[in-house]
This record gives C-alpha cells, sequence and structure tokens, in this order.
C-alpha cells in the first residue's frame, strides 16, 4: 500500500474554499531587466488586478532560480522545498503556470513550469523575486479586480497557501482544493455544485504519487505540477499535466478519475466556456 502525506495539523472540515469571481483578459510586456516578480506585479495594476493566472510562456530569465519539491526533514511539514537552483545562461520557460495573488500586502505570484537552455531541461517552482528577466516578452493571463488568492497560514499543513479571498458576482471561480481530495472529482463536484459544465481549468499544486490514464505514474510524496491545458466538458474533467518529483524527473498525462490526491494544495481558477447548441 502506497504510503500518503501525513501533515501535522488537525483536517479541516471543509475540503475546498471556492469564491466566485469576473475574469477578465490581461495581456501585456515583461520589460528586461526587471524581476518576474516586478513585472507581473505591475502587469496586474496596469489592469486593476488583485488575483488571477497568467502563462509566463517564451520569458526568458538571466539569471534562473528556482528549486524542485522535496521530503521535509525538520518533522512539522509533510514535505518541502530543495535548496536553490542556479544554472547560468539564459533559460526560456516553455510550459507554465501562474497563480497571482497577494502576500504581506504586496502582490506574489505562485508558478511551476518547465524551463530549457542549450539542450538542458528543468521543472520547477520559480522563485519569482530572484529570476530577471532578460528580453521583454508579451504574456496573456486572467485577473479579477474583486477576488484573488492570499498567502495565509494553513493549520492542517503548517504551511502559507495561497487560499481564495474576497469575491464579486461573476461566473469564474477561484478554488483552493486541500490535501487528500482526488483532483478529478473535486472538481467536477464544485464545477457542478456552481452550474459549470464547460470550463478551462488553470492550476498549479501538488498530488502524493500521480497515476496516469495512459499506465504510467510518478511515485513520489512530493511533487510539482501545472494543469496543461485542461478542461471540463460536459461536466467530465480531462486534466493533463506537467509535473516534477524530488530527483527532478519530469512526466505528463493526463489524470486518471479517483486516484490523484491532493498532497498538499491545489490552486485552481475555473474559467468557464460558453458551449454551441
Amino acid at each position: 500500500m502506497t504510503a500518503r502525506m501525513n501533515h501535522p495539523g488537525p483536517r479541516a472540515a471543509q475540503r475546498a474554499q471556492v469564491c466566485a469571481a469576473q475574469l477578465k483578459p490581461v495581456s501585456g510586456t515583461l520589460p528586461a531587466g526587471q524581476t518576474v516578480m516586478q513585472a507581473v506585479a505591475a502587469l496586474f495594476a496596469s489592469h486593476d488586478c488583485k488575483g488571477g493566472t497568467l502563462c509566463l510562456d517564451r520569458v526568458t530569465c538571466e539569471p534562473m532560480r528556482f528549486v524542485l519539491p522535496a521530503l521535509s526533514k525538520d518533522g512539522q511539514h509533510a514535505a518541502w522545498y530543495s535548496d536553490t537552483h542556479a544554472p547560468e545562461g539564459v533559460w526560456t520557460i516553455r510550459n507554465s503556470t501562474a497563480s497571482v495573488g497577494i502576500r504581506d500586502g504586496a502582490t506574489f505570484l505562485h508558478c511551476h513550469g518547465i524551463w530549457s537552455s542549450d539542450g538542458q531541461t528543468w521543472m520547477g517552482h520559480l522563485l519569482p523575486m530572484e529570476a530577471i528577466i532578460a528580453a521583454d516578452v508579451e504574456v496573456t493571463g486572467l485577473g479579477s479586480a474583486g477576488t484573488w488568492f492570499e498567502a495565509l497560514p494553513d493549520h492542517e499543513t503548517a504551511f502559507t497557501l495561497f487560499t481564495p479571498q474576497g469575491g464579486e458576482a461573476g461566473a469564474g471561480l477561484f478554488v483552493r482544493i486541500l490535501p487528500g481530495e482526488d483532483v478529478v472529482t473535486a472538481i467536477e463536484q464544485i464545477a457542478a455544485t456552481h452550474g459549470i459544465r464547460d470550463a478551462r481549468l488553470h492550476a498549479v499544486g501538488s498530488i502524493d504519487h500521480v497515476r496516469f490514464a495512459e499506465g504510467h505514474s510518478l511515485d513520489c510524496l512530493a511533487t510539482e505540477l501545472r494543469f496543461d491545458d485542461a478542461r471540463l466538458v460536459d461536466g467530465r474533467a480531462r486534466i493533463r499535466i506537467d509535473v516534477v518529483d524530488i530527483d527532478g524527473s519530469i512526466a505528463t498525462g493526463t489524470l486518471t478519475r479517483g486516484d490523484n490526491p491532493v498532497g498538499v494544495t491545489l490552486e485552481l481558477i475555473i474559467e468557464p466556456e460558453e458551449t454551441t447548441p
């Protein structure tokens, strides 16, 4: 039997946190010479948005700074982070998702992605206050003026985690799914509760031992993942992910239903889509 994460705090009764949002497009140029965090904060401020999701594909960074997931050594957490990876050269982000919100009163982001340079490829958790943009680049995403993720202490995991806050009249949803909940079925249940049948799904987070519909797996307690063009179609979630483990091994595939429990957290924006009758 697979050993699962054992979090230190009391299990919260509510296993998902949800806030409604009016989503709007966010786009613009991230300028060279700024940290990723500085540039994204300015972009969201220019759109009067407090939170959202952003694709950082094609962003180049020098220096690039990131961490991998790691097993905890402090006896207080179920997982942790590796030491900082600081590779030389210019690195291009190829596949990425960033949740944007607030930490300590300022704009902050949580990004998982894949990046490459001179034939090398890594996936990990971007350090946005240390990675510096190497060339001007256009980016796109979604934002909300009245709903956001805020970094708040979480008693169950002992982490400070992005948690949906605010709320406004709108069809979109900001969601946090808590540890142990199956990713696929939890998303379907949340969407059904809010009357959503078709949507794009944007998320970063972790899964405790990943099982793919294609038959392969990533057997690791601590992982970092992002959704890759994930969709809800007629109420059924088809969730393809990129994921990395503590050794830097990268896997991609479609999640099986009922066998992919959230590890520490899953931050999700549900973007409803209109369907043609």
